[in-house]
């Protein structure tokens, strides 16, 4: 499980640094400013909590289920929060951003729960 934890911290920073990367070269002139601005916020969520998951993923033991939990409710609300802007920054329906504060809800309850693990000292088990 904390292997699969790692793995999916590694995608989510491939993909970020591409997108990223596709953002700043590819989108430049061809959307607005807003939209792009809205692109690197994703892009930065998304860089961000990768590394986040990754250190879960290395903190983890195989047993403290807080830990695991914690880390994928991370991954899932990165996916849903910055998959949902860089939809939104290409010219989606404005529907689809109600998928962004429920990634921003996920991502904050993932931090709730890595707090709750290191308050109750899963780190050392």
């Amino acid at each position: 499980m904390i292997r699969g934890l790692g793995i999916a911290a590694a995608a989510l920073g491939a993909t970020a640094v591409m997108l990223g990367a596709f953002g700043a070269h590819a989108l430049h002139g061809r959307v607005d400013e807003r939209s792009l601005q809205v692109w690197r916020t994703a892009v930065d969520y998304q860089f961000w909590h990768a590394l986040a998951v990754l250190a879960i993923a290395g903190f983890a033991s195989a047993t403290p289920r807080a830990w695991r939990f914690g880390g994928w409710i991370m991954c899932i609300g990165a996916f849903l929060f910055s998959a949902s802007l860089y939809l939104l920054a290409l010219g989606a329906p404005h529907a689809l951003g109600m998928l962004t504060p429920v990634g921003g809800m996920l991502l904050i309850a993932g931090w709730v729960v890595i707090g709750y693990a290191f308050w109750c000292g899963a780190a050392n088990k």
